[in-house]
């Protein structure tokens, strides 16, 4: 499992960031938006601690999609006019009360599932434009090896206090905004706020598929044997991220059409 913890999300950083020079921002936040990361840290904490504590942080971590774009809105509003330092520190400031709000809501699907509407929708909507940079510098070996260290020290640091904090806030730290915390800080450095943006708004897309996993988790686990139920938690995400997709590119060839 130290193994898992050392290698998944260094490995999903590195990706995701080969994928924010191939393809551009809006494609790499869309994957960092998908449960490849949650998900294993679900599924380590529900193997040691039982599959009613796994389902229970499974719907605290649905909720926390609305805590995770909390985090998302308010870097990409501090960002336009501030260094990453204060940036980073105002959205995990919302991030944190953004949490323990959530914590005070009823432990119920419903609950849940407002919560992540609320947020994914307030980031749809709200969340500022920005003109991409003319010129995008590429992401050198020492950018991606300092990337990929800062998303294994923070796993293992958020792996470590979610057994120790409860169920609730176990869910609540496996959604904890590794992902955006590494990419927001170095995209900012070496493109600017508008990149940052970019990205940001390209991981909305993927919160309808990271809600079905978590969904899927909280209502089967308690019945199902854990490893079938994560496979077929991903298997479902993966059916929901394709449909948002094909959505998305049917929304942009009729606006095309239409100018």
């Amino acid at each position: 499992m130290l193994a898992l913890k050392l290698t998944l999300v260094p490995l999903f950083l590195l990706l995701v960031s080969l994928c924010g020079r191939w393809w551009g921002p809006a494609v790499a936040g869309c994957l960092a938006a998908l449960p490849a990361i949650t998900g294993p840290i679900l599924y380590l904490i529900t193997v040691e601690h039982g599959r009613d504590f796994g389902a229970r942080a499974a719907l605290l971590a649905l909720a926390a999609i609305f805590a995770s774009e909390a985090f998302n809105f308010a870097y990409a509003w501090i960002c336009r006019r501030h260094a990453w330092p204060l940036a980073l520190g105002g959205a995990l400031l919302a991030w944190l009360v953004a949490a323990w709000g959530l914590t005070q809501l009823p432990a119920l699907p419903i609950w849940a599932l407002m919560a992540a509407a609320l947020g994914a929708l307030t980031s749809q909507l709200f969340m500022p434009r920005a003109e991409l940079p003319a010129a995008v510098s590429p992401v050198g070996r020492l950018e991606l090896g300092l990337r990929m260290f800062a998303g294994a020290l923070l796993t293992l640091a958020v792996t470590a206090l979610a057994g120790w904090a409860g169920p609730s806030w176990s869910g609540l730290l496996a959604v904890f905004p590794l992902l955006s915390i590494v990419l927001c800080v170095s995209s900012q450095r070496l493109h600017g706020a508008g990149f940052v943006i970019a990205l940001l708004r390209g991981m909305v897309t993927g919160r309808p598929a990271f809600a079905a996993f978590c969904l899927w988790l909280a209502l089967r686990l308690p019945d199902s044997e854990a490893l079938p139920c994560f496979a077929e938690a991903a298997l479902l995400a993966v059916l929901v991220q394709g449909a948002v997709r094909w959505l998305i590119g049917l929304r942009s060839r009729r606006l095309a059409k239409a100018a």
